[in-house]
Order: structure tokens, then sequence, then C-alpha cells
């Protein structure tokens, strides 16, 4: 079995590889005549090829629950905070969403060939971190345009993946965003690390449970109070979803 996963792995991998390099050709010369919208939704079609990959060759499913949660609205707002554990919901997101979604993302991965080169022609958030304060004024600035155009901010509130049945430190910039703006925030609870650890090669087959939870509005509240409900109901639902992980 691990020499099965292992060689599914790299068949995977070559999967994105082999795809990723003439999607993201495609990208950058419709870029130069097509709209932000319409660029969004070609590299949404390579994630889904990717998301598609990931369920042939490594034998992963997706279950999703609580997509009536999300709001309602062709111009409705919203800030979606998500539990980070791998790459694959970086991935899988997009495909879910009926709303093109901005990430918000450091700059420094604008860099990575072909991926990254795609991604600069896409209208999102990247942000130079050793510049705080300049980089939460451009979020603020950047994030009520899109989100005035129907698109839905993404953020991972513990900032980085965090480790299968482990709980990183909640940061209050996603519900200060969305205190800014006006928007409601969707906690998101996502068990990737099930079947693709963090930063791990290896892939293994399974279900990745993907749960929604209600719209939070975030009209009169201190973002520090709003991300504790946001922690609390995310770090409950992980429990729920993946017992396994949290005994």
């Amino acid at each position: 079995m691990p020499m099965l996963s292992w060689l599914r792995s790299i068949l995977h991998l070559v999967w994105m590889g082999v795809t990723v390099v003439p999607w993201a050709m495609v990208v950058l010369v419709a870029s130069l005549f097509a709209s932000s919208t319409t660029i969004y939704w070609m590299c949404a079609g390579w994630l889904r090829c990717a998301v598609a990959g990931a369920r042939i060759l490594l034998g992963i499913q997706v279950r999703v629950s609580g997509l009536e949660n999300l709001p309602q609205g062709q111009t409705s707002a919203a800030v979606l905070l998500l539990k980070h554990q791998s790459t694959f919901e970086t991935f899988l997101m997009p495909t879910l969403m009926p709303h093109p979604l901005a990430y918000v993302f450091k700059k420094e991965l604008l860099r990575v060939p072909f991926f990254g080169w795609a991604m600069s022609r896409m209208d999102m958030i990247h942000i130079d971190r050793s510049k705080r304060n300049e980089a939460f004024a451009k979020v603020v600035q950047q994030g009520r345009r899109l989100m005035g155009q129907g698109v839905w901010v993404i953020m991972f509130p513990e900032g980085t993946r965090i480790e299968r049945g482990q709980q990183g430190t909640y940061k209050s910039g996603g519900t200060r965003l969305a205190i800014e703006c006006g928007a409601p925030v969707i906690p998101v609870a996502v068990t990737s690390a099930k079947c693709w650890p963090r930063k791990a090669l290896i892939k293994r087959p399974g279900i990745v449970d993907v749960s929604i939870g209600p719209a939070i509005p975030s009209l009169g509240r201190r973002p520090d109070e709003l991300m504790a409900e946001v922690e609390q109901w995310i770090e409950a639902e992980m429990r729920r979803l993946d017992p396994e992980a949290y005994r």
C-alpha cells in the first residue's frame, strides 16, 4: 500500500505539472484581452483538473455540507475564513463556490513559474508581509472593491498550514476586514490533512469533509470577539468531523 500511494502521488504531481504549463500559457495570452472574471474562471478550470486528478489518481473524495449557508445574490459580500491544513483546500474552494474568490496571499507566490504567473493575472490580494500596516490597508481597500463586485474574499485565520489535530493561533485580520467592509463572515472547516498532509509528498485515499458554517454578521462586532466565535465554531466542527485526530 505505501508503494501504491507513492506511485499514485507521483502520477498526480506529474498530472498537475503537465497540465499547468499549457493552461498558464493560455491564461497569459487571454489576459491581454479577456476580463478578470473570465481569467478567474479559466484558472478555476485548471483547479478542477487538479481536484479531478486527486479523485481519480489519489482516491480523494470530497463531501460538502452547508452550501445553503452561503449568501444569496449576485453581488452579496462575504469573507470566508477557513481551517488551513494543506494545499488541497486552496485548489478545492474555487471549484465549490458560486462566486469568484479573491485569496489574500504573500506576493512571493507570484514568482512560482507558470502557476504564479497565472495567479498574477487574476484580481486577487497579494501583500508584502514585511509591511504589516500597509498590507492591511491594501487588504481593506481591495477587499471593499472586490466585494462590491460580488467577489468573495477568502483568508486562513491561522496564517499557515496546521498539522492534523492541531490548532494554530487565530489572527483577527479576516474579521477586521469583514467589519471594515460590513460583510458577513463564513467559517469553514476542512479535514484535508486526512488525505493530503501538510508538506507531504505522499497522499492517501479517503474523504475530505468541507463544512460551511452559518453566516455571522459583522455589524457592531469587535474583531477579536468575532474571531473568537469563528474559532470556536471551526474547532468544534473539526473535532466532530475528524474525532480520531483530536483524541
